[in-house]
Parts: C-alpha cells; structure tokens; sequence
C-alpha cells in the first residue's frame, strides 16, 4: 500500500476510474468492430449489450454461441479493451412486469458476462415499465418483487445489476431498501438528474457510493460534454473523489446534434473530455516540435493541421491527437527547411536550394512512413488531400465533366499525374506554390490530350454552355 502511494496520480486515476462506451449507441450493438472502435476512441472498455428484445422471449444475443463468444473475447484482450459491463437495454422498451422470461434473460446475461471475461456489473433500464410503477403500488411491488429475484440469482453468481430509474437519490435509496437484494445497486445517470433539474453532485454524495455500480456519464443529444453548461465535470470528479466511489464511466449519449452520426468526433470528444477531466488521457506518442517556436504560430499550424483530423472525424481521438502532430510537425519542418534556404541564399544562391531540395526529398517519405503507422492508405491520402486544398478531386472531376467520352484508361492517367502533382504540392513553401504545382501537371494533362485527339478549346467551351445550362458557373 505504502508502494500505492508513490504512484502518479495519472495512474492512480486510471486504476479508479475507467471509461468506456455503449455498443449499441455507437452502432455497434454485438459487432467485433466495437473493440477496435473503442480502442481508436482512446476507450478503456465497452459496455456491451445483450442484443435487441422486442415481442421475443429472448434477446437476440449470438454470443449465446461459445464459438462468436471465444471471437468477441479472443478480439478484446487482443487490442487491450475490456467488457466493463453488460447491458440489457432491450428493457428500455420491454416492460419488466410483463416479461416472464425475466430470470431466463438475466441468467442469459449473467453468462455472456463470464464469457466476456467475468464483468461484474449488468445494465437493466426500467424505462420500458413507464414511469407510473414508482407511484402505482401494484405495479411497483411486481416491479421489487422481480427485481428482488434478479438480485439474488446476480448475487449467487458474483454480479450486480445495475437498475436506471426516473428517482432521485432519496427515491433511489427507498427502493433499493424495498428490494432488499446487495445484488441490486444504482446505474447512475447523468440525463435524468439533469432532466430534473436536481444537484447532480448533492444527489451522488446522497445516495452514497455503495449503491452506484456504474455511471452513464452523458446528457441527452445536444452538444458535447465539454460544452454542456448543465453538467460540472471536474465537481463531479471531486465528489466522486470524496466519496471513494471507483467505477466505470460509460458515454451513452451527449452527441452534438448537429452531426449524430458521427461517431468517432462524438464519443471521441467525450471520452476524451472524461479521461482529461479524470487525469487518465494518454500522452500522445508523437510530441508536437514546438518547443522554441512562437505560441501564436504553433496555434496557427496546429489549427490547420486540425483540419485534416476533422476530415478524418478523429481529431478527438488519440489516433487523431498523433496524426495532427504529424501533420503539424510536417508544416514546421517545411518552414525550418525554407528559412535556412532563404538565409543561405544570401551569401550561395546554389548551395542554397541544393540544399533545400535534398532535405525535401530525404524527409518527403518519412512522413508517409509516420502517417502509416496510425493511418490507412487511403486515410493517409485523405490527409494530403486536405494539405493540398482537395485539387486533386476538384480537378479531376472537373476534367471528366468537360470531357464525358474520356476513356478508362485517360481518366487513370490524369489522375495518376495529379496525384504526383500533389506529392509535389505537398512540400511547396505556400498556397501559391502548391498551385503552381499543379499548374504545371495540368499543362501536361493538356497536352497528352490533345495527342489523344481532343480539341481542349472546343472541349471547354461546350463544358461551359453545359454548365450554364445548368445554372452553375466555371
């Protein structure tokens, strides 16, 4: 324990909380894709779900088969994500009292847990049982009843499940004493103490550590965790700390409205967002190289580097946090190469730009060595595309609107030129450069063209009449 002590807090914080996902909200419901998603999100786990409910008596749940079971486990230790907890969101919709299978589906549960590496926290929403059960007595004792026998048959099997109910801590508290059952707890939810306008943090301090298996670190969709002037994270790290609460911290909503489907800038932001605030975010790999440089101008590049990790929708991510680096190390690079040419230049004009060129080249093909190795292929293209203002598509598809008869064969190799037109690009020392570049490759698409027996001037002209005709302008 003594040992314990000396460790950073960064470390202590990732041993006490952890944060993770739900499968079924970042369009992963029982697919092996959502461990390598988490893993990109910078995730520690996932909570996995049990599959969908509906009219059946059984979730839909294939992991049911040992085999895809072995898979789904055999790929998360793999990549380092781990199954915090599992959830039985068909309940969001089905109602709890009139489901008779409901000690079936919570042992179906209780043993997808021990397949996926012996979670001890489930998921069971009430939602699906309205809201009316916590005030009609009928319905609320069915409600204690079952949940009673859910608790026991977790307990004899090491787990607790975790219930989400539309109560505050005072409400939470009456009902779990109702219940009657340690294997019972609390999945606590951000949404509906805010929905409610209670003290988030009053209302966890209330309720008390014991009772809180998990927590639903998220809002309803409207804007990203950071921007949500209804939620105090750091308070609520700092309650949490003062209550010696450990536990996972799941993003189930909180998306930006704006963009709902996309996932990897939503739940990138917010676990990111989760793991600063918590003192767990990884340290990037690649360091920025801005040390000596001016903080406006760093801010400039790193902002333009953004850019192409947006396009990517990974900026939030660690993958992103490195790739911009790269990126943003890449513009430094190419400023340093170009003000010792402009400084030699000086006194050796020759030596100069010999020198210029040789350190483009050498250092041309690290960087799509450093871009590969979080990158693939056609992302890595992407990014050079957004370093290159997108000239390659733009022209490209330009060329094929003015010339509809262009062969298989033509189109290839007009886009193979543009796109050596871009490595070229890549390194000029401006916006101007980088065009001219293209410029040049242009001319020599012009040319080969006209070989191929194309009038470019007529060719153009009626491209032109035909983009008029259509109410758009060249």
């Amino acid at each position: 324990m003594v040992l314990g002590l000396l460790l950073p807090d960064a470390l202590l914080a990732q041993e006490r909380y952890q944060v993770g996902v739900c499968d079924w909200m970042v369009l992963k419901r029982q697919k092996l894709g959502e461990f390598e998603l988490a893993r990109q999100l910078g995730c520690d786990g996932v909570e996995l779900d049990m599959g969908s409910l509906g009219q059946r008596e059984a979730f839909e749940n294939k992991l049911r088969d040992p085999a895809e079971a072995a898979i789904f486990k055999r790929t998360a230790d793999s990549l380092g994500i781990k199954v915090g907890a599992v959830a039985m969101s068909g309940f969001y919709a089905q109602d709890l009292t009139k489901k008779d299978t409901y000690l079936e589906l919570a042992a179906d549960c209780f043993d997808t847990m021990d397949k996926m590496g012996g979670a001890t926290v489930a998921f069971l929403p009430l939602g699906g049982s309205g809201n009316e059960w916590s005030t009609d007595k009928a319905k609320r004792a069915e409600v204690v009843r079952r949940l009673h026998a859910i608790g026991e048959a977790a307990k004899a099997r090491g787990k607790r499940v975790g219930i989400d109910t539309p109560l505050d801590a005072k409400g939470n508290l009456k009902l779990l004493k109702e219940i009657n059952s340690s294997g019972i707890a609390i999945f606590y939810k951000f949404q509906t103490i805010v929905e409610n306008g209670w003290d988030l943090c009053k209302d966890l301090r209330r309720l008390g550590a014991k009772n809180i298996c998990a927590i639903h670190a998220s809002n309803t969709d409207r804007v990203w965790l950071r921007n949500d002037s209804t939620i105090d994270l750091p308070a609520i790290r700092q309650t949490l700390d003062q209550m010696g609460w450990s536990g996972w911290l799941f993003v189930e909503r909180s998306r930006d409205v704006r963009m709902t489907r996309n996932v990897k800038m939503n739940y990138g932001n917010n676990v990111r967002y989760l793991k600063e605030t918590f003192n767990s975010y990884p340290a990037p790999e690649v360091a920025l190289a801005s040390e000596g440089r001016d903080a406006e101008y760093v801010a400039t590049i790193t902002a333009r580097a953004e850019k192409a990790t947006d396009e990517l929708s990974i900026t939030w991510t660690p993958m992103g946090q490195n790739v911009r680096n790269i990126v943003a190390n890449r513009y430094f690079a190419l400023n340093d190469i170009y003000a010792e040419r402009d400084s030699i230049k000086k006194t050796d004009k020759c030596l100069a730009e010999a020198l210029c060129d040789s350190k483009l080249y050498r250092s041309h093909f690290g960087f799509d060595a450093d871009l590969s190795r979080y990158l693939k292929p056609h992302e890595v293209e992407r990014v050079k595309d957004v370093m290159t203002f997108n000239v390659v598509k733009v022209t490209y598809d330009a060329y094929c609107d003015m010339i509809p008869s262009l062969k298989e064969e033509e189109k290839a190799q007009i886009l193979v030129w543009l796109k050596e037109a871009r490595e070229l690009a890549i390194d000029a020392e401006s916006s101007k450069k980088k065009h001219e570049a293209f410029g040049k490759y242009k001319g020599r698409i012009n040319n080969y063209l006209s070989r191929r027996g194309y009038d470019i001037q007529k060719e153009r002209e009626a491209w032109e009449q035909r983009v008029k005709a259509r109410g758009g302008t060249l």
